[in-house]
């Protein structure tokens, strides 16, 4: 049997750990915390910046459920997904959005690497780094994923290397979706969004009856039309008791990077992505909305690096030609970077090592 060093100091890992029956792994540092389900999806469930015992991530009301121990109550191919979806970031791979059929095979939302458990592997393991390595292969279709996640001491920046592979023989589309939810109590009215000049893109359709952004509105950020013909301003965010829920994208960013500042706590998070893999930021903005599944309970945000557009899954992707294109054994690799940072005001950039600047 072998056991792992179990240092109190610099940056630690452990693959040793199971959590509500899904195998877990921990990576820290002085700095921040990072947990893995490696069991399921190998989702980044928590993102701790240490020193403010500041979780970033969002976690969904009924929280992490095993997906091997809950039987759904209906086939939906939306509830199965949600059902188990416990807040925090996905890798969604090769199917981002909502249902679609793709070459015979039925996907449902966010199908199909998000929900099925990965392999894990410590591949280093030393006082000023640490990595862990993550592997999984789809059922349905011929595409597998692998990230290696890397932590170094001193900085409070995880560095996620990831790779995409079609294993199939013939060519294949993909939709390449970081699904990454930011909610309270870090998220709230005191914090501000900041993004490199962009272009905003509505969803075509109301999300929800009670939406609060024009759909099909296409402008500059940061404003946006909004239903009632009022002008959103996108690097505020508006209290709970708005109970609305609005989905809008970003793109023709010429870098690609995010951060989300609380200006009362003084921390942030921020993310740094590569547009020619990620054009586009998905928005998922949920206030506090109502009915199925959140029933008013939630407040948060999913800021999401895509390959592709809309939310409408592979068959939109497909209609508008977003979807990536594979040919038979191609890998696509991509780097982001993850920070949790101190101060206030204005971020003017995230850099590509991740370093926020104001």
């Amino acid at each position: 049997m072998h056991y792992q060093l179990e240092r109190t100091s610099g940056c630690r890992v452990s693959d040793s750990w199971t959590y509500r029956g899904l195998k877990t792994v921990i990576l820290e540092n002085e700095l921040v915390r990072v947990m893995v389900l490696a069991d399921k999806g190998a989702d980044v469930y928590s993102f701790v910046h240490k020193a403010s015992d500041t979780d970033f991530l969002w976690r969904s009301p009924w929280g992490v459920r095993d997906p091997g121990k809950f039987l759904s109550t209906t086939g939906s191919a939306e509830s199965v997904w949600l059902d188990v979806y416990e807040g925090g970031w996905q890798t969604v791979v090769p199917h981002g959005g909502y249902p679609s059929n793709v070459t015979g095979a039925d996907l449902g939302l966010h199908a199909e690497l998000s929900t099925m458990p990965w392999d894990a592997q410590i591949v280093e393991d030393t006082l000023d780094r640490v990595a862990v390595k993550f592997w999984a292969r789809g059922a349905r279709t011929p595409f597998s994923a692998e990230k290696t996640l890397i932590l170094e001491a001193g900085s409070a920046t995880l560095t996620v290397n990831e790779s995409v592979t079609n294993e199939g023989e013939e060519p294949a589309r993909c939709v390449w979706l970081e699904h990454i939810a930011i909610g309270e109590p870090f998220l709230s009215e005191a914090c501000r969004l900041d993004v490199p000049a962009s272009k905003i893109m509505n969803h075509g359709t109301l999300v929800e009856e009670n939406s609060l952004l024009k759909p099909g509105f296409e402008g500059t950020w940061p404003y946006s039309d909004g239903v009632d013909g009022t002008l959103i301003d996108f690097r505020t965010f508006p209290p709970k008791d708005v109970r609305a829920v609005d989905m809008a994208y970003m793109s023709e960013q010429d870098e690609g990077w995010y951060a989300v500042t609380n200006e009362s706590s003084n921390v942030g998070f921020a993310l740094r992505y590569p547009t020619d893999v990620f054009k586009y930021l998905w928005y998922w903005r949920s206030f506090g909305g109502l009915g199925y599944p959140w029933y008013g309970r939630t407040y948060n945000v999913g800021l999401e690096p895509c390959s592709s557009i809309d939310n409408g899954g592979m068959s939109a992707a497909l209609e508008n030609d977003t979807a990536m294109r594979f040919a038979a054994g191609e890998t696509v690799s991509a780097t982001i970077r993850a920070t949790a940072f101190e101060g206030t005001g204005e971020v003017t950039n995230v850099d590509e090592q991740g370093r926020v600047i104001h």
